[in-house]
């Protein structure tokens, strides 16, 4: 069946579709219009779940803690301030091994006060525990979260998922999606099984408790091991998936790629106007092609690093920036080719688009050009506020 919505209509179809027993809400701007959703989906009788109102973000993720460790399917989503308020439950959700899954509507934090789309919110999260992907549009946010619940309930993997997509460009854009039939759903992703994490009255046990450091030690170790497996677990559900609706997704998507010599990687809504931009340049006779980074953690180094060793120069276009550091996806990026011994690659971060700034088909065009520029010159690595200054 194909409907007409918005990525935070998707987030709730696709949460109607995964069966989940419980969701906790708390509304923050832009994530709202979700849990709006799957409160209509409940109260008419379409989903048979449990809709816990709750006080706040942090209780938000409290009440999914507590429903997922006894065994439930839970969900919630959040949005800046709301998953800051929030940090401290990742970090209990991830450390008692709970398969959560949580949509982040991608915004700017404050001061000053923004609404619109930046990338620090989601980002935030990369040390906490979390597998993290990002969408690109409404039909990616459904797909994904669907995957993301048979990810997370892997008994190899057993971590909470965060989906983001971006605020307004995405959340608020209504697009064509393609919806599962709930017999195919119910085939790919079976009732949640039972893991050896799940609280029970008849045979107790807690979670939390204190830990001597040579057990914390280990316990930090067991989650670093199942990161590297959701690696091929990922990739796995995805043609599993792919076979189901014939939508494939990994670890990250790349478009015009094959012969390219200079790459630019990006993530989110900016994605579709850098496919424009790619084949605008491609017609003009540049080997040029674009990166769509799907999962930030784990982060995909092995598959970035095959692609890239071979090309001139690679720009990483993010609306995100660590203050005292740089873009966090370039100096991930560059950190990753430097561990695989590639070198020789000159990198160059765009910071673009925090708060929610325009970039559009023409800005990648420009950025595109700069880089050809930068490369031929011998550039290093090198980071470009773009839009602050006149000319780039």
């Amino acid at each position: 069946m194909r409907m007409l919505l918005t990525s935070n209509y998707a987030a709730a179809y696709a949460v109607k579709l995964a069966k989940v027993d419980i969701v906790a809400a708390y509304p923050i701007t832009p994530q709202t219009q979700v849990v709006e959703k799957l409160a209509e989906f409940i109260e008419r009788g379409l989903m048979r779940a449990r809709m816990i109102r709750v006080e706040s973000e942090h209780s938000a993720m409290a009440a999914c803690i507590g429903g997922s460790a006894v065994g439930a399917r839970v969900f919630t989503a959040t949005s800046s301030q709301g998953l800051l308020y929030m940090y401290e439950m990742l970090w209990w959700a991830s450390g008692a091994r709970l398969p959560i899954v949580m949509g982040v509507v991608s915004r700017a934090i404050a001061p000053p006060w923004s609404i619109w789309a930046d990338h620090s919110d989601i980002l935030s999260m990369r040390d906490s525990g979390w597998i993290i992907f990002f969408a690109e549009n409404a039909q990616e946010v459904l797909d994904t979260i669907v995957q993301a619940y048979r990810i997370a309930e892997d008994e190899k993997v057993l971590l909470p998922v965060a989906v983001g997509w971006d605020a307004f460009t995405s959340s608020h854009t209504a697009e064509p999606v393609e919806l599962p039939e709930e017999k195919e759903i119910e085939s790919f992703l079976p009732e949640r099984p039972r893991t050896p994490f799940v609280l029970s009255p008849s045979d107790p046990s807690s979670h939390g408790n204190l830990a001597y450091p040579e057990d914390y030690f280990k316990f930090r170790y067991a989650i670093s091991e199942s990161m590297k497996e959701a690696r091929r677990v990922i990739i796995e559900v995805g043609k599993k998936y792919a076979k189901l609706t014939g939508r494939e997704y990994g670890l990250m998507d790349k478009y015009r790629c094959e012969d390219a010599d200079i790459i630019l990687i990006t993530m989110g809504s900016m994605a579709g106007d850098a496919k424009d931009a790619v084949d605008v340049m491609r017609d003009e006779g540049y080997k040029v092609g674009l990166i769509k980074l799907r999962c930030l953690r784990p982060f995909p180094k092995e598959e970035l690093g095959d692609l890239l060793k071979r090309v001139k120069g690679v720009g990483v276009v993010e609306r995100s920036f660590s203050m005292g550091r740089g873009g966090v996806i370039s100096v991930e990026t560059a950190s990753a080719l430097t561990e695989l011994g590639i070198k020789d690659v000159t990198i160059i971060s765009y910071i673009a688009g925090l708060g929610g700034k325009d970039v559009g088909m023409d800005d990648f065009v420009k950025i595109f050009l700069d880089l050809q520029d930068k490369c031929e010159r011998g550039a290093s690595f090198e980071t470009i506020w773009y839009g602050m200054k006149e000319g780039m």
